[in-house]
């Protein structure tokens, strides 16, 4: 090859990659959590970075903490209009919108993440959320799967039910409701607001989320009794969102991109999140946090209380009640499995 060919050959090579820059595609995506969070936020920004990989720079998904486009409360709608383009999100926080939509988040006393993933995958529990959202114009993909939280943190011990009465908690999803049925007084904030509430004594006790997160977020310096298991989340899915219009209009590459980075992202954030958290309980621990494990009857009393809240949403709720009873018949069936497959 000549040197003058080489050049035409270089120069080539440039001019289409400039074309390809030019025709490349952004898609803002609103997060509901900031991506300093391992798993929870590093899981998004893997999902951008490995996208724009996949397609060659035709797709960039770029991440953006949360207020940034929108406030959190205003993702679902936000992307339903277009107004945001695409959101980090868990679909639980719609449920003001679908009342079904924590069933789809996590839920007390549920599933773990390889039980959740089978019947979300292949168990008819995408379809079924697809059916929920699609009156919205939003596409989902599970995203990310998170490992089980901690129970909470709390300034004084729990002993019994008792203890809980008129207890001031943070506390996310239907777990909240669990606690509001034994007496504690639920609410939902912010991280921020929560720790202040915890220094002022207006609140007493707060979840967040497992030990890796807690730890970063500097819980340990807020309260000192740290309670597991996570009964109200054994598991959590993330999902990607975006607009539906913009979806169709991508290419099918481009959505296949999408669709296996989706995929092997939940795979990488199960074996993530199960593997870092002996270090921050270790370190935890050397601050004088004291972890406790809820006594059989404290896991009966959330139990029992868990049972009243399902009899209530699923007499109020039709999709509540079909989705409920949907994911129960998978988790019985599941379960045959389980006992034979599995040793305890």
């Amino acid at each position: 090859m000549t040197l003058t060919k080489m050049k035409l050959g270089a120069s080539a090579l440039a001019m289409s990659v400039v074309a390809a820059a030019a025709h490349a595609e952004t898609i803002d995506m609103q997060a509901y959590v900031p991506s300093s969070l391992p798993v929870l936020g590093s899981a998004g920004l893997a999902l951008g970075e490995r996208v724009t990989r996949l397609t060659g720079g035709e797709i960039e998904i770029v991440y953006h903490n949360p207020g940034e486009l929108a406030p959190t409360n205003e993702i679902w709608d936000g992307v339903s209009t277009g107004a945001i383009t695409a959101g980090w999100y868990t679909p639980g926080l719609a449920e003001g919108i679908i009342p079904a939509s924590p069933l789809f988040t996590a839920f007390p006393f549920g599933p773990d993440a390889v039980e959740y993933s089978a019947w979300w995958y292949n168990g008819g529990g995408k379809e079924l959320w697809a059916e929920l959202s699609a009156p919205y114009n939003i596409h989902s993909e599970l995203c990310a799967m998170l490992a089980p939280e901690a129970s909470g943190w709390f300034n004084n011990e729990i002993n019994s039910p008792a203890d809980l009465e008129g207890l001031k908690m943070r506390i996310f999803g239907l777990g909240a409701s669990v606690m509001e049925k034994l007496g504690a007084q639920a609410q939902s904030m912010g991280v921020g607001d929560t720790m202040t509430g915890l220094n002022l004594g207006t609140l007493d006790a707060a979840e967040i989320s497992f030990p890796a997160i807690d730890l970063m977020l500097g819980m340990q310096e807020h309260a000192k009794h740290y309670y597991f298991p996570g009964w109200h989340q054994q598991s959590s899915l993330i999902t990607f969102i975006i607009n539906k219009d913009v979806w169709d209009g991508l290419e099918d590459q481009q959505r296949a991109a999408i669709e296996e980075v989706c995929a092997a992202n939940v795979t990488a954030s199960i074996a993530e999140g199960e593997s870092i958290q002996l270090e921050p309980l270790a370190s935890l621990d050397s601050q004088g946090v004291t972890v406790h494990t809820w006594s059989d009857d404290m896991l009966s009393a959330f139990s029992g209380a868990w049972d009243e809240v399902v009899a209530e949403r699923t007499a109020s709720d039709a999709d509540f009640k079909r989705v409920w009873e949907h994911i129960q018949a998978f988790r019985a069936d599941y379960a045959t499995w389980g006992d034979l497959a599995y040793v305890d």
